[in-house]
């Protein structure tokens, strides 16, 4: 057992940002020294005589032999993985590491279709040939959830070349498939199942929280520590364990990823982030899922708002595609009302100041996370309170487009490899004019950064018109190259 007290990387960068000495090195500001005052006036001194560069007593991140090296060591005994590797450059460029270390051109991936864009990112790179599996999809609430195991026996038999398995744990909406029986179907099988864990990283803290990742099975997963823990933005993990990943692809496949001059502030706030939850983490994720249930059950007894439950609680899932909900995820339905969820992120922001963390046609959802507070709850409780009295109006009409019109022939419909189609030449053309020809750009509402439009696949009618009805709803598009959503790079015949 290592000592999870120490944080030698954040130790060992306040021992060189208080040492007196004349710095004629990378970054020009010399410690703050040449900083822009009004920059200064927001951040403070101590921020910019930390953010220094690979000094002899501060390690390589893509070489380690001394503190960053320990640090990753503490990080991996703590969240239950082999070895570690940090990440300055988000789960991102993890995801992209992942693709990279298990698959080369040609090789076939099996995948989800909602899949963050840096897993298409991972495609393009490597030049792996995606089979994508339709989530379950829950047409009440219109929510795509986890692939099923049964969904991926069927597509490992029909691809038994297959090289990897990828899967989303949990969705942005904290939903949780079956991933023991999906990590024992993927085994079966002897390749690698690789897990986007970024909304996940507190599992390993709580009896209460789903079961994490690794202790799952997966081979390798990839955490956003800044996303529900306390590291700064950007500042993410990517873990392994077992003998089915080569740990010196992953190594090779993240010097061609990640800065070559990484910020030892987001390296420091990992290791910082690491010990808080070694040693507090259990206390840290009960007061976080007070906060949660109480926000829920208040919520759930305003008229005219429901609230996404985990099966145990009678909520709509337990199915293979939803055997798990994580609890500090909060989803409320706000159709009801007769607003959209945009509307009423709008609403909620400008009159109430309560933020969330994203909307989509029927939703609002929230991340409670342990930077939360009484204050905070109440005042969400609050907002929705008044919300539902003061903004209501007759119910709103929403027809599903996102999975239950097109999702179907998205995942058949892949005429070149998303490398391919990347690289090929393409023409722009105005959006009306693009049904039927071969996408050449990702094109996805965000958040969650999910493509409803990628690289190689056919555009179709049911697609153009979901982004076009996102769009007039208060949405936004992004990925493609006019966000206005006017016009579409497509393959030039």
């Amino acid at each position: 057992m290592l000592n999870q007290n120490q944080i030698p990387l954040l130790d060992a960068l306040k021992a060189n940002a208080a040492r007196p000495h004349a710095p004629f090195y990378t970054p020009g500001h010399k410690q703050g020294e040449g900083i822009s005052q009004p920059l200064a006036d927001l951040l403070g001194k101590a921020v910019f005589c930390a953010d220094l560069t690979e000094l002899t007593d501060l390690d390589n991140l893509f070489a380690p032999q001394g503190v960053i090296q320990e640090a990753q060591q503490l990080a991996a005994e703590a969240f239950g993985a082999s070895q570690t590797w940090f990440l300055v450059n988000g789960s991102t460029c993890g995801i992209e590491a992942a693709i990279l270390a298990t698959c080369g051109t040609g090789d076939k991936i099996i995948l989800p279709r909602n899949v963050h864009s840096s897993a298409i990112a991972g495609l393009i790179l490597s030049g792996a040939i995606p089979i994508f599996l339709n989530p379950e999809y829950d047409p009440v609430l219109d929510i795509a959830h986890s692939i099923t195991p049964n969904a991926l026996e069927s597509a490992l038999q029909q691809h038994p070349d297959t090289k990897a398995v990828l899967i989303v744990y949990p969705t942005y909406y904290g939903v949780c498939g079956d991933l023991r029986a999906i990590a024992n179907i993927t085994h079966q099988h002897n390749i690698p199942l690789l897990v986007d864990e970024a909304h996940g990283a507190h599992f390993a803290f709580h009896p209460q929280l789903p079961t994490p990742a690794l202790a799952a099975g997966a081979d390798l997963t990839v955490q956003s520590i800044h996303k529900v823990l306390g590291a700064m933005t950007q500042a993410s993990m990517l873990h392994i364990q077992g003998n089915r990943i080569d740990s010196d692809r992953i190594s090779k496949a993240l010097q061609l990823l990640q800065s070559t001059s990484p910020s030892y502030i987001l390296l420091a706030s990992l290791d910082a982030a690491r010990q808080q939850m070694a040693l507090h983490g259990k206390m840290l994720m009960s007061r976080t899922l007070e906060l949660a249930e109480e926000a829920r059950s208040k919520i759930t007894q305003i008229p005219g708002l429901s609230v996404l439950s985990p099966p145990s609680q009678g909520g709509l899932g337990g199915s293979p595609g939803f055997v798990a909900l994580d609890k500090t995820r909060l989803s409320v339905t706000v159709s009801n009302l007769g607003l959209t969820g945009f509307e009423a992120e709008e609403i909620l922001d400008e009159k109430f100041s309560v933020t969330a963390e994203f909307a989509s046609l029927q939703h609002l959802t929230f991340i409670i996370s342990l930077g939360n507070t009484q204050a905070d709850i109440e005042q969400l409780v609050q907002s929705f309170t008044i919300l539902a009295k003061e903004y209501r109006r007759t119910k709103l009409s929403v027809k599903n487009y996102i999975w239950q019109d097109f999702v179907g022939t998205l995942s058949t419909n892949l005429h070149l490899s998303p490398r391919e189609a990347f690289f090929a030449v393409s023409e722009t053309l105005p959006v009306t004019q693009t049904s039927d020809r071969i996408c050449a750009e990702i094109v996805c509402p965000y958040p969650p950064g999910i493509p409803v439009l990628m690289p190689g696949e056919v555009i179709t009618k049911p697609a153009l018109d979901y982004l076009q009805q996102i769009q007039a709803m208060g949405g936004f598009i992004s990925g493609c190259n006019d966000t206005s959503f006017k016009t579409l790079k497509v393959v030039k015949i």
